[in-house]
């Protein structure tokens, strides 16, 4: 067996498992079930299930196969029934199910973005259907009702925690001629789950050192009979590949944390680089997963990953995020004096100081690598700027080159894919966390606010365009939860102790003025719509139409403006309104800060 990892690796699996529908196909068609019934789900998309049920069939097995990852959603975009004079319902009304091995709404969640698959139909939710079962109930125009029982398969099972979750999973019942006592109703893991498992036992069972970082780069190379479903609906997609995704990259910092002896969710983690790659499986290939550690190699990624047909582009004409040259050589027009850092992988991390008269701002964009709207809106903002009389800015437009150029790599090959393994760092920790030890990037900030003297940071970030999920650690993901649907472009204030009512001054100004940015508004109406059908009311507050949120920390500098545009996965005409809406925010921001100070005397102690 030829194995994916290249020649200076350290491999820690590399093995196949069956494909479940091959051997669904295999099992069904021996002698004896003839005339006898089928039914699974599984995590496959609608023709290749389709074209088993017709192998199927042409055996004498009566079988319908459905998909176990958002059965629901499914079920309306296949099996929809028309009314009895041909029509589509006019109104719906779902129960969805509440479990007690999950979060009361979780089955709601699931059924995203079902409110908007069905324009011009009334459609309501209620809690309350039955032992893993969505109750539908449709009414035609005609007067005529039917209802409908809609299965979701799960079980509950450990996960890289041993915390017990309620995680969908394949599913088999057959019946007929064979009589009751081979009946079968349970739950069948399918080569989706076992990949998955195969590989997270090889990194918890490897005896990994207690020092951070345990690693250059972990790839897990994963090669899945998986699919992609685009939705009717801007930016959504189901995609079984980059849902493994996720489970992979989150469920490995979750077991790295555990090791390191960190709680959950520290963010200052530095266990090297965690590289899932999930590809669809070539015809006729089994399913395959490759785990190895190997060193990373910075001329090599670089070289193969920056060809790009829009780097000459004017910066709000782009509809993509621009390569690292086309950065340094805006910077370099900017002007100002340079300062900067080096990343753990070598790259440069590239600032400029803009030395003025008036109220120092520090911008940011690129902390967390996926998040690519805020490097081009940095940039927009970091332009008009420079024409103001007296302009005073420190900016630092890409934090995280290392994450940056993962992105590109990754993105080869899922573009539209959120790619949160680029997240963080090359060590594997997020930037802003980083305490100590090795510097790297974050000296680039220390050096930003130390040159410029900022009490105002403008820190522009995103967040998923479509739903997250984590379908094998309970669907919803760990820690992230009120980010599994997008809500709009909104804003963050974190502010020192004594110092929110200058931040809390800020937020109103900059909420206000983004309602001048063209169909931002609208934008953010209709994602705040959509969120509150299927998560419930929104969390945060509003304010002229922009939802936004505060706290007191005490890290950074005295007010941090954080932006969250959901900008993961866009491009073309949406990816240059997210970065005019990010150039319109800094731009709102830097303004209201020289009237926030002038009104409260110098910038000083509050």
């Amino acid at each position: 067996m030829t194995s994916f990892a290249p020649p200076d690796s350290t491999v820690l699996l590399d093995a196949t498992e069956p494909r479940t529908l091959d051997a669904w196909i295999d099992r069904f068609t021996q002698p004896g079930w003839q005339g006898r019934f089928v039914e699974g789900w599984l995590f496959e998309g609608p023709a290749e299930r389709r074209a088993a049920e017709q192998r199927l069939a042409a055996a004498g097995v009566h079988a319908r196969l459905r998909s176990a990852y958002k059965p629901l959603v499914h079920w309306f975009l296949e099996e929809l029934p028309a009314g009895p004079g041909g029509g589509r319902p006019v109104s719906v009304q779902v129960r969805y199910p509440v479990h007690p091995g999950a979060g009361p709404q979780r089955f709601l969640l699931e059924a995203y973005p079902l409110a908007a698959l069905l324009p011009g139909c009334e459609l309501s939710f209620d809690a309350g259907g039955s032992d893993l079962h969505y109750e539908v109930a449709l009414s035609c125009a005609d007067g005529t009702r039917q209802v409908h029982r809609v299965f979701a398969p799960n079980q509950v099972r450990p996960d890289v925690l041993d915390t017990p979750q309620l995680s969908p999973t394949g599913w088999l019942r057959t019946g007929g001629s064979a009589g009751a006592a081979d009946l079968l109703d349970a739950a069948q893991d399918t080569e989706f789950e076992r990949l998955f498992w195969r590989a997270m036992e090889a990194v918890q069972a490897h005896p990994w050192p207690r020092q951070e970082p345990y690693f250059d780069r972990l790839d897990l190379r994963v090669d899945l009979p998986g699919y992609e479903v685009p939705l009717d609906v801007p930016g959504e997609c189901i995609s079984t590949f980059e849902a493994l995704h996720e489970d992979f990259y989150f469920g490995l910092l979750e077991f790295f944390q555990r090791h390191s002896g960190r709680p959950p969710g520290d963010r200052r983690l530095q266990p090297g680089q965690l590289v899932p790659d999930v590809r669809p499986a070539a015809a006729g290939a089994p399913p395959r997963v490759r785990v190895a550690m190997r060193r990373f190699d910075t001329a090599a990624q670089d070289a193969a990953a920056w060809a790009d047909t829009e780097a000459e582009l004017p910066l709000e004409a782009m509809g993509k995020a621009p390569p690292p040259s086309r950065i340094a050589r805006e910077l370099q027009q900017w002007g100002g004096e340079p300062f900067g850092a080096q990343s753990r992988q070598g790259r440069a991390v590239w600032g400029r100081y803009l030395r003025g008269t008036a109220a120092p701002v520090f911008v940011s964009g690129g902390q967390h690598a996926n998040e690519t709207s805020g490097v081009v809106g940095a940039l927009r903002a970091a332009q008009a700027l420079a024409a103001q009389p007296g302009a005073h800015i420190a900016l630092l437009p890409l934090e995280n080159p290392d994450g940056y150029a993962l992105h590109r790599e990754l993105g080869a090959h899922h573009p539209r894919h959120m790619q949160h393994a680029a997240r963080y760092t090359a060590l594997g920790d997020d930037v802003e966390y980083r305490e100590g030890g090795l510097p790297y990037e974050r000296e680039a900030r220390e050096q930003a606010l130390a040159l410029s003297g900022a009490q105002l940071h403008v820190n522009l970030h995103g967040y998923p365009a479509h739903e997250w999920t984590r379908p094998l650690t309970g669907y919803v993901p760990r820690g992230f939860g009120q980010w599994t649907i997008p809500k709009g472009f909104f804003l963050i204030l974190r502010y020192h102790a004594g110092w929110e009512a200058q931040g809390r001054a800020l937020l109103e100004r900059v909420a206000a003025a983004l309602q001048e940015v063209p169909g931002l508004v609208d934008f953010n109406a209709r994602q705040i719509a959509l969120y509150e059908r299927h998560a419930g009311p929104m969390p945060f507050e509003v304010l002229h139409g922009t939802a936004c949120t505060q706290s007191e920390v005490p890290r950074g500098a005295p007010v941090t403006l954080i932006t969250e545009f959901p900008d993961e996965t866009v491009d073309g005409d949406d990816f240059r309104f997210a970065h005019t809406a990010q150039c319109a925010a800094v731009l709102a921001a830097v303004r209201a800060w020289q009237d926030i100070v002038a009104e409260r005397g110098p910038a000083g102690a509050p």
